[in-house]
């Protein structure tokens, strides 16, 4: 059995392969992040699926893209926890960028950026994956992401800086007493997820001014932050995007890439069907 894993901060997908390539089961648990989550938290999340706990000892090889992967500590760890948990598994651990890359373009050359729960670029050659920017975590980057869109909404909100409508609208689809944010924000595992669920309003409001304006603001920072790090390759290549935020935003994606000009490729909201695609054609090679 082949296990095919796609995880953000906020969920996880999991799809079991027979060796032909055939779906044996799909199922959801909540994300793996190992540079969020404690050691102690990470296997909870496993057993949230007994499909998982059943089928742990036919896993033969697992490949395993996560978001938090991308430096060395944190994937270690992880992979080595795998490796105690499906014990006669090969376990292969990645970052995120690698499974959008897979999802997007498979081994052709391109421009791969991930908007989801969080945001990265990176550019593959069709063999090597090259990130110009170390990701610092959803504090001090991911621009254009699920949870800085959130948090964005929630800073607006409280500073009054949002249409009053808006303001009105905002509370009635939320929990916004002070106290449960802040429990939320500082005393509660996964704050980056946290904001990333208010982000879930811009995309029921996406015909309001201001929201057109918060959704450019992020695209036009993530553009100049992360996309004009391959100056010299967006005149080769198209830039090709993967995630929930990424499919919503598609119109202001390619409205901010005329601004910056980059040519827009594939849209890619789920990247696990791509994934389950490439390791497909790997098999049958």
């Amino acid at each position: 059995m082949i296990l095919i894993t796609d995880s953000g901060s906020t969920k996880c997908d999991w799809i079991a392969l027979d060796n032909n390539g055939e779906q044996l089961f799909k199922v959801k648990t909540g994300g793996m992040n190992p540079a969020i989550l404690t050691l102690e938290e990470l296997p909870l999340r496993i057993l949230e699926s007994k499909e998982l706990v059943a089928h742990k000892d036919q896993v033969e090889k697992l490949f395993f893209y996560g978001a938090g992967c991308g430096t060395e500590n944190p994937r270690l760890a992880l992979e080595n926890l795998l490796k105690n948990y499906f014990s006669n598994a090969e376990v292969v651990v990645k970052e995120d960028t690698a499974a959008a890359v897979y999802a997007a373009v498979g081994d052709e050359p391109g421009i791969v950026c991930i908007l989801g729960t969080g945001s990265n670029c990176c550019f593959s050659d069709g063999n090597t994956i090259e990130q110009r920017v170390v990701s610092l975590g959803y504090t001090l980057m991911d621009e254009a992401s699920g949870n800085w869109y959130g948090k964005n909404l929630l800073r607006d909100y409280g500073f009054k800086n949002m249409p009053s409508d808006l303001m009105n609208k905002f509370e009635k689809a939320y929990n916004l007493d002070p106290d449960y944010l802040k429990f939320h924000l500082y005393k509660q595992p996964n704050p980056n997820a946290f904001l990333a669920h208010h982000a879930e309003f811009i995309f029921q409001n996406l015909d309001e001014r201001y929201i057109k304006k918060l959704l450019r603001k992020g695209l036009r920072k993530f553009s100049r932050n992360m996309i004009l790090q391959f100056r010299e390759e967006i005149k080769s290549y198209e830039v090709h995007f993967v995630g929930s935020i990424a499919h919503f935003a598609q119109d202001r994606i390619k409205q901010v890439a005329a601004e910056f000009g980059y040519e827009v490729g594939n849209i890619v909201r789920r990247p696990i069907d791509g994934l389950v695609a490439y390791h497909r054609n790997k098999l049958k090679a």
